[in-house]
């Protein structure tokens, strides 16, 4: 039964990662990952310029990045996502950055409040392929109607080690937030 769960699971995570849910939504969410004095990293930005592909065929009218900082950095994830956005010709008003939240799911939580006050209902997950089960179930948890549109590019998608690497992480970390609806963020992972 064990190996049933854990490979079921793998394979669940495998399967949403290989798909493209976008269409039309209230919001793209754009989690965070490393920035480095306002600049993204390679990861922030594949999920950035993914987002606004998304922006610009518009599926999605607003933009949310989050996450948030390290001590003693002068931007936050979703400072950094909102700065390079602009930067990218998207109106500073279609941009909500949600600087709270060290993981995914003290984020979602963060964006899941900030939606109902906006009256927005659906949202698109912008992140890595892997990662984006658990964080579809997690806003689908805090009562977004929540599709996934993984990036296809940055460093989370280069080689199949990295591939099987994230496929294993994400499948744990899936199953103990099924388990215990608590986080199982690992602190500089890079995955939001």
């Amino acid at each position: 039964m064990v190996v049933l769960v854990i490979g079921g699971t793998a394979f669940r995570v495998w399967q949403v990662a290989r798909f493209d849910e976008r269409r039309p939504v209230d919001i793209a969410v754009v989690l965070g990952a490393a920035q480095y004095h306002g600049t993204p990293s390679e990861v922030l930005e594949a999920r950035l310029e993914h987002a606004l592909e998304l922006y610009r065929q518009g599926m999605v009218e607003h933009l949310v990045t989050v996450g948030g900082s390290q001590p003693g950095d002068a931007y936050t994830e979703a400072g950094a996502g909102k700065k390079w956005l602009a930067e990218h010709d998207v109106p500073r008003d279609r941009i909500t950055d949600v600087d709270v939240g060290s993981d995914t799911l003290g984020s979602i939580s963060a964006v899941a409040d900030l939606a109902e006050r906006r009256g927005w209902d659906s949202a698109l997950i912008v992140s890595d392929p892997w990662h984006s089960l658990r964080a579809k179930t997690m806003a689908n948890d805090f009562g977004l109607d929540t599709w996934a549109s993984p990036t296809r590019s940055g460093p989370m998608v280069q080689t199949r080690a990295t591939q099987l690497h994230y496929i294993v992480r994400e499948t744990g970390a899936l199953l103990y937030y099924r388990l215990t609806h608590a986080s199982a963020e690992v602190d500089g992972d890079s995955l939001g």
